[in-house]
């Protein structure tokens, strides 16, 4: 059915929860994975009056940053090779997270997305936007999404 995976995290709890699912799904199934990060790009001006970050700041804060996410993504890799699942994983800027992951599942060609719901709905939800709806109305991918 699916050979190959795309799961991407933010590093959430409730990401951390469909990661697992979707690596035991993975093994089930005996699909690939890639896991995915997406960056935001750093931060250089704090609003239009001319305001600039500091250069130093905003390099060591995209390094911390980045350093974090290959954390998780190295975790991921870990539980895959002990589940004897194939593992790849990719950390890229994007303009949007939802922007990365369907540029990652066409790059990659993945044949389904499997990532987590946040769940926010109300005002949260409208506020905040939901990546996975996101997701769901940009992608040609199918997407599974996991609560």
């Amino acid at each position: 059915m699916f050979k190959h995976i795309l799961i991407p995290t933010d590093g959430s709890p409730t990401a951390q929860k469909a990661v697992k699912a979707g690596l035991r799904f993975a093994r089930e199934i005996g699909a690939k994975v890639t896991a995915y990060h997406a960056l935001d790009h750093p931060l250089t001006h704090i609003n239009n009056e001319g305001y600039t970050i500091d250069p130093t700041l905003r390099d060591q804060f995209a390094r911390e940053a980045r350093k974090a996410a290959q954390g998780r993504l190295d975790a991921i890799g870990k539980v895959a090779t002990a589940a004897g699942v194939v593992f790849h994983s990719e950390l890229a800027e994007a303009d949007t997270p939802y922007k990365g992951i369907v540029d990652a599942a066409r790059k990659h060609r993945c044949d389904v997305i499997f990532m987590a719901s946040h769940g926010r709905r109300g005002v949260t939800g409208l506020l905040m936007g939901s990546v996975t709806h996101q997701v769901l109305t940009h992608c040609t991918t199918p997407v599974l999404v996991y609560r």
